[in-house]
């Protein structure tokens, strides 16, 4: 099973990025080809995704699978950065994250062509950047569909903070 799969690979490490965070570590998903795969054919099936006209995926570990995503998806998928890292017109907002803040950023004319999104990040925690993304969507009148995510910190409770549905692979 694949949650069986990635429990078992998914690493903890205390203390990381900071005192008292439990940090869980799924790049040795990575390493493992066949669970990589199933993984994002898993997170492919979510129903949410057929309405969606395309992805957005949060730097860095969302790249990941995004990209993975929009390939087999075959949808267009739209970066949301840490700040200075994309040129031209953006949009920015800051957050606050479990152990501190920073701001995400989207190519403004990237958000032109589509009106409906599925945004696609490794883990969510507290929800902030998540909720930083649909803000800055729905800033220019588009629309969030759902959160596709590999885990999910059920005890962090950042699924009540959203207002559309959380598709997670596994939650601690």
């Amino acid at each position: 099973m694949l949650t069986t799969r990635l429990h078992k690979l998914i690493q903890n490490h205390k203390d990381f990025p900071t005192q008292g965070i439990l940090f869980r570590d799924l790049l040795p998903v990575l390493q493992e080809p066949a669970v990589y795969s199933e993984l994002i054919a898993s997170m492919a099936s979510a129903p949410v995704f057929e309405k969606a006209d395309a992805i957005i995926s949060i730097d860095a570990r969302g790249f990941l699978f995004g990209s993975s995503l929009a390939l087999v998806l075959e949808k267009p998928m739209i970066v949301a950065r840490k700040p200075g890292k994309l040129p031209g017109d953006v949009l920015s907002k800051s957050y606050n994250l479990e152990y501190g803040s920073n701001s995400l950023s989207i190519q403004r004319n990237a958000l032109n062509a589509y009106d409906k999104y599925v945004i696609v990040d490794d883990l969510l925690a507290t929800g902030g950047t998540v909720q930083c993304v649909s803000s800055i969507v729905n800033s220019v009148g588009k629309k969030i569909l759902g959160l596709s995510v590999v885990i999910e910190l059920s005890e962090l409770n950042g699924k009540s903070l959203l207002d559309f549905p959380v598709y997670s692979q596994v939650s601690y």
